[in-house]
This record gives structure tokens, C-alpha cells and sequence, in this order.
């Protein structure tokens, strides 16, 4: 059966030379070409795995190279498929705690 509920998941992408690359480049120029770089890889993955419309890019992480999106369960195992793909984590929110 499939899942329609959609949820929170992080992202995070295998291994990657040219994130690595741009992500040594201190510079603000560099800063800039790697948000650019990584928000459109993680749209091409997102466009290539799931179907236009169905999910929803919340966020892509610098410092890890992954982002966040809103999506089902069964397109959490989709994405964990996907050749560029490392880990899919659904977002677990807990509770505060009370002391």
C-alpha cells in the first residue's frame, strides 16, 4: 500500500569532488557559486527520482551537502535508491523534556 502522508526527511549525498572543491574556497564568490551548485544538484535529484509536484525542498544544508524535504515514506525509499544519494533520515522531532 502506498504512503501518502507526506513528512519531513533530511538528504545527505554520497561523496562529491566539486562540493568538496567549492566548499574549500573561502571567498565570498566561492560561498555563493556553492549554494548555487548545491541547490541545483539536490533539484536535479529531487527532479529525477520523484514525480514534478509531489514533494516540497524545504531547505539545502552547506556544510553537509544534503537539504531537507517534505515527502512520503515511499518516496523516502525512492530517493534512498538514487545512485547520489547516501542516507534519508526521517525528521524525528521529540518531545521537550520535562525535568
Amino acid at each position: 500500500m502506498e504512503s501518502t502522508k507526506s513528512e519531513s526527511y533530511f538528504v545527505f549525498m554520497n561523496y562529491d569532488p566539486e562540493y568538496q572543491r567549492l566548499l574549500n574556497d573561502r571567498t565570498k564568490r566561492g560561498a555563493h557559486e556553492l549554494d548555487l551548485y548545491l541547490s541545483t544538484k539536490h533539484d536535479e535529484v529531487l527532479r529525477s527520482t520523484l514525480e514534478p509536484g509531489s514533494y516540497k525542498k524545504t531547505c539545502s544544508f552547506v556544510i553537509v551537502d544534503g537539504f531537507a524535504v517534505e515527502i512520503t515514506e515511499d518516496q523516502a525509499n525512492v530517493l534512498r535508491s538514487a545512485k547520489e544519494v547516501r542516507v534519508v533520515e526521517k525528521n524525528e522531532e521529540f518531545p521537550e523534556c520535562i525535568a
